[in-house]
């Protein structure tokens, strides 16, 4: 149980770091648009933040959970990435 969950949050991490690179990237693409199209971008990026940061929370939770109370905090960690994850793909279609 303890290497699995020490892969799962692992993966996560990786994830979160993956998310920060993406944002920075959008940021990159907002930087050069239009003055109008630069409000847009920099709100969905801001709803992109706190949205990572939100999961950000919730692997801390994971981290720091006693083994009884981490798998139900796996299930709302689980649901932060998904909506994180949805959140990024919305937001990639914006930029493109």
């Amino acid at each position: 149980m303890r290497d699995k969950r020490k892969a799962y949050e692992e993966k996560l991490d990786a994830q979160l770091d993956e998310w920060k690179a993406q944002i920075a990237l959008l940021k990159a693409k907002a930087d050069k648009g239009k003055a109008e199209a630069k409000i847009e971008y920099y709100k969905t990026i801001e709803a992109l933040q706190h949205k990572q940061n939100e999961a950000g929370t919730k692997l801390h939770e994971l981290k720091t959970a006693g083994d009884e109370a981490w798998e139900d905090l796996k299930t709302g960690a689980e649901k932060a990435w998904a909506e994180v994850k949805t959140a990024f793909h919305e937001a990639s279609s914006k930029f493109k």
